[in-house]
């Protein structure tokens, strides 16, 4: 038999040890809240090469496309991506690969020109390298794609923290 009024207590103090912890939504009001038009007034930098491509439209797709004329706020990305191999056969060849994309990038108020933010984010991933070219050089391109998307949510997440931190005010430096 169970006994539902310790696990019903339990529960309500679990609720209301919750509701004290401060926490609160990080895009509360939605597109019209506070950090979504923070992120929508973003404007992303052209980034080179492959991987910069593919970084600046997941870093536009996730920020509302702030692309628009006159956007305040610039972000600057650079990225370095390496691949090193692991293992090796015994004929001397790879068996194994990491791609490591990392990305330096700063939050930049283009009124003023100051840096509001300055960090860095990155991810890694594992490749397996068979005897195809041809399958090894896609998948080293697909690991290339997902951690795109990874690090461009990394960024992301720290742009939408940073807004929060600021709002009720316009993004400003933050204080050391």
């Amino acid at each position: 038999m169970t006994r539902p009024l310790p696990l019903l207590a339990a529960g309500l103090g679990l609720a209301l040890a919750l509701s004290g912890c401060g926490l609160h939504p990080l895009y509360a009001g939605g597109s019209s809240g506070t950090v979504a038009q923070a992120m929508s007034g973003i404007e992303v930098a052209p980034i080179e090469g492959k991987a910069g491509w593919l970084m600046a439209n997941a870093l536009r797709d996730r920020l509302g496309n702030g692309q628009t004329s006159g956007a305040r706020y610039r972000l600057d990305v650079k990225l370095d991506d390496q691949i090193r191999g692991l293992g090796v056969r015994r004929d001397d060849s790879v068996v194994r690969e990491r791609r490591i994309l990392r990305a330096r990038y700063q939050l930049v108020d283009q009124t003023s020109n100051a840096v509001l933010v300055d960090s860095t984010a990155g991810s890694d991933a594992g490749i397996d390298v068979v005897r195809s070219e041809y399958a090894t050089i896609a998948a080293e391109n697909t690991a290339l794609e997902r951690l795109s998307v990874i690090v461009a949510d990394e960024i992301v997440a720290r742009l939408a923290t940073y807004a929060r931190s600021r709002s009720g005010e316009t993004m400003a430096p933050a204080r050391p």
